[in-house]
């Protein structure tokens, strides 16, 4: 059984797929308070047993085994950070269940019809695969724990890039979206294009480490202080964040930390990058991160967005979603004229 997509999994290769257009999505500047989200109530699943027996599944005569569905449902937990919850462990499991059924079906028919895959190609898709990993023997470590060989990924890659190239000659011709389809989505989910009245604005910050004491904290402070002197004798804001800033992420563009929302920011940093005025720079704000330095570059009111500004997005959400129909409807047309049985 192929373990490319449970190795792509665990190394967040995994596309995550939405319910709507990330339209009026904001860019992820730190100190960030992280929202959640709301799963969907989920219909009733076929109870699974206890125990799997050897063989879970046969697709056309070929076996989806215990190891094979066990493997699946492992990555997705440890992809999840948990174990799935035992009120929801039927629904899951045949969910990963029939993902692994389509899949082998869908490499059936894309070896019947010898799709080709030129080596460059796979070559390509394996670097960007290995490029995900800090350096080279972890990549080699995480093959390992899959139990996997270069060789062997090598044969899952081609294989996965013949189903995905099978794909997109099935369906291509089913999943283009219209003008007149973009506009009449946008019309029809008005709170989808609201954005909430937003900030723009750099920062410096000087850390005080996780337990620090009472010194620690005080020195963390008059080094900043030291900074914001210097910003206010008329220094470049962008050029001292660059030196001095102890925030990774934004230091090495001078602070730039994108445009946000409320809700998205610790307490006192929203407070503060709210209340200035556009141009203007905060005095020392501390959070549970340290002593922030706050410039506000630009303030945007609240507004609907136009459909100009998110019809490619739109666009793309909408073929997004006939692709996977039309997917769906060729792994359906597979399952009807083989031979899928479940043995769970």
């Amino acid at each position: 059984m192929t373990r490319v997509l449970t190795l792509i999994v665990a190394i967040a290769l995994a596309a995550c797929s939405r319910s709507t257009p990330a339209v009026a999505s904001s860019e992820s500047p730190s100190p960030q308070a992280t929202p959640q989200a709301t799963p969907p109530a989920e219909a009733a699943a076929k109870p699974v047993p206890a125990q799997f027996p050897d063989v879970v599944a046969r697709v056309n005569g070929q076996t989806i085994s215990r190891d094979d569905l066990q493997q699946a449902v492992g990555e997705l937990e440890a992809r999840a950070g948990q174990g799935v919850p035992a009120d929801q462990r039927d629904r899951v499991v045949r969910g990963v269940l029939d993902q692994l059924i389509a899949y082998r079906l869908l490499a059936q028919e894309s070896a019947a019809r010898k799709v080709a895959i030129p080596d460059a190609d796979v070559d390509a898709r394996i670097a960007q695969i290995r490029s995900q990993f800090p350096s080279e023997q972890q990549f080699t470590q995480t093959l390992a724990q899959r139990k996997l060989t270069p060789e062997g990924l090598r044969v899952d890659i081609r294989e996965g890039m013949q189903i995905d190239r099978m794909i997109d000659a099935e369906v291509a011709a089913r999943t283009n979206v219209t003008a007149d389809q973009v506009s009449d989505f946008y019309a029809k989910n008005p709170s989808e294009f609201q954005q909430a009245e937003r900030v723009r604005a750099s920062h410096i910050l000087i850390r005080v480490a996780e337990g620090g004491d009472a010194a620690a904290k005080e020195q963390a402070r008059t080094k900043a202080a030291e900074v914001l002197k210097d910003i206010k004798a008329g220094k470049d804001f962008a050029a001292l964040a660059k030196e001095h800033s102890q925030d990774p992420g934004s230091a090495p563009s001078g602070g730039e930390l994108g445009a946000f929302e409320r809700g998205q920011m610790v307490g006192p940093f929203e407070e503060a990058a709210f209340s200035l005025p556009a141009g203007q720079t905060s005095e020392l704000v501390e959070t549970q991160f340290g002593f922030h330095i706050i410039k506000v570059v630009e303030k945007q009111t609240a507004r609907a967005i136009p459909l100009e500004e998110v019809r490619k997005q739109v666009e793309q959400f909408l073929q997004g979603q006939n692709k996977e129909r039309e997917t769906q409807v060729f792994i359906d047309a597979l399952k009807a004229k083989g031979k899928v049985e479940i043995l769970i």
